[in-house]
């Protein structure tokens, strides 16, 4: 009898999930000025090493089952970025940690100590409430009836939206 060199198809016990490149997704709405520049800046901190993914929550393509459940009123009411493990960090929070992957942590620390991280929130609570209006914007009800009316009528008229923006690393 001679002997086979069949071995037999070796199989991992468990299959590698691939896990992200980025260390903090961002949700930004790339419709306000004021966020505009601050992700500009972000993005030339990042320069190209994509530890940021960038995602513009205004995009008519933004789907919160894919960023974390973060509905898009949610999205436009108080900032929110998404961990690789898919932890949701919102508020202050969210510029700390993204200052931090970005090696500016320093930026932000103050606000870890109690003190100042109550009034740092309290302070981003307030722009929170009035970024629409004073960027010159529809108030929150509004842009969101807007958006569902316009994802409404592109549904009824079977209209393809464009694909996501390639640059949002999403």
């Amino acid at each position: 009898m001679t002997q086979s060199n069949y071995q037999p198809a070796q199989f991992p016990q468990s299959l590698d999930i691939v896990s992200p490149t980025w260390k903090i997704k961002l949700l930004y709405d790339g419709q306000c000025p004021l966020c505009l520049r601050e992700v500009n800046f972000l993005k030339k901190r990042d320069a190209g090493r994509g530890l940021v993914a960038f995602v513009d929550i205004t995009d008519d393509n933004y789907d919160s089952t894919a960023h974390g459940d973060v509905s898009f009123e949610a999205a436009m009411g108080r900032i929110h970025a998404i961990l690789p493990d898919g932890t949701v960090v919102k508020n202050v929070e969210v510029f700390r940690q993204v200052y931090e992957v970005l090696g500016m942590g320093w930026v932000y620390a103050a606000t870890k100590l109690p003190l100042i991280g109550a009034i740092a929130d309290v302070l981003y609570g307030i722009w929170a409430k009035w970024r629409l209006v004073l960027t010159g914007r529809p108030d929150l009800g509004t842009l969101v009836a807007q958006r569902q009316q316009r994802l409404q009528t592109c549904s009824q008229s079977r209209c393809r939206l464009p694909n996501v923006d390639a640059n949002s690393n999403t």
